[in-house]
């Protein structure tokens, strides 16, 4: 999304300004500075209300934040925001008094509120999304071709560079029994986005025991961020399930995810599986763009989880591999 996140292009474009390698510490800071002032102003992020809509730009930014993150909470919001915990709690008070989003008291945290959006709080942020997109494209109208992927190009440079002293080293870790984190990143994944059909504890001890399955975490700063189940189908044969692949809203963003996935897949293939299947439903759409990144492909449905939609699958191995699998296990 463009709009609610403006205000991050302010920062990731400044490394388009040419910096002169002889500069001091003041001059960089003095160009930096110049070229914030030149940017909000050219976006209109100085007017009380932004797109001269509504909305305030931090208004905007909240309901794009709720929407991106099911059942966000008010806690994870102003952390991945940086603002002040009483300034965030009356823009969601007005938010919610304009019938835009909706608050629900955690099942898992009575002390937390989760958020989301109502249908009309949808649909006025798919017209800040349309409003927004038209404004960068006239933004880029005038330039070249060139131009246009020069500018591209810098953004993602320069939000890289920036933000390599916010990603804290990820690990991954095959658990070998069900533990503490393991459960409360199960039942954050489950209350996020409600799921019906949960695994007991015995079950995920079963899955975790399975040769052929498994379950990992990672970890930032020794914290448990992150999970994902590998489960055996036993209905195909050399084939798993890609199940519970979660992330905490304030761990997002850095890669995460697709850390997990790699060691998922990576463990799978060393056991000789040859896919993996996954179902989703049409909700979850950064989790589904995710997937089909990674070359899963839709296939028909494979189960009787009445909360899916989309059912995807992803050639992982070959025959020759499982033959080659096959004779290493008998040999030893």
């Amino acid at each position: 999304m463009i709009v609610a996140k403006s205000n991050d292009l302010c920062g990731n474009l400044l490394g388009m300004l040419p910096i002169r390698k002889s500069a001091n510490d003041s001059d960089q800071v003095f160009t930096i500075r110049e070229f914030n002032r030149f940017y909000t102003a050219r976006l209109g992020l100085l007017r009380k209300r932004y797109l001269e809509g509504e909305f305030s730009l931090t208004e905007a930014r909240i309901l794009y934040e709720i929407e991106s993150s099911p059942k966000l909470t008010a806690s994870t919001l102003r952390s991945t925001l940086g603002l002040d915990a009483g300034y965030v709690s009356r823009i969601l008070a007005l938010l919610t008094k304009r019938k835009l989003a909706l608050q629900t008291v955690s099942s898992a945290d009575g002390r937390e509120k989760l958020l989301t959006l109502s249908k009309t709080g949808q649909r006025k942020l798919a017209e800040l999304n349309e409003q927004s997109a038209l404004q960068i494209k006239n933004l880029l109208k005038p330039l070249s071709a060139v131009d246009r992927n020069t500018v591209t190009a810098s953004l993602s440079k320069v939000r890289s560079i920036l933000s390599q002293d916010q990603k804290p080293a990820v690990r991954i870790v095959r658990v070998a029994e069900v533990n503490g984190d393991a459960l409360r990143l199960l039942q954050e994944y489950y209350e996020a986005i409600n799921v019906v059909q949960r695994d007991r504890p015995e079950v995920v001890q079963e899955i975790i025991e399975d040769a052929s399955s498994g379950m990992w975490l990672a970890y930032t700063k020794g914290e448990a961020v992150g999970c994902v189940v590998l489960r055996r189908l036993k209905s195909f044969s050399f084939a798993g399930e890609c199940k519970r692949l979660y992330v905490q809203p304030r761990a997002r963003g850095r890669g995460i995810a697709n850390a997990l996935l790699d060691a998922q897949e990576g463990y799978a293939r060393s056991e000789g599986l040859q896919w993996i299947y996954l179902d989703s439903h049409d909700g979850l759409k950064a989790a589904i763009a995710l997937y089909r990144e990674r070359g899963y492909v839709p296939c028909e449905r494979y189960n009787d989880n009445p909360q899916a939609t989309v059912f995807l699958r992803k050639r992982i191995g070959s025959d020759h591999s499982r033959s080659r699998r096959t004779k290493e296990k008998v040999q030893t």
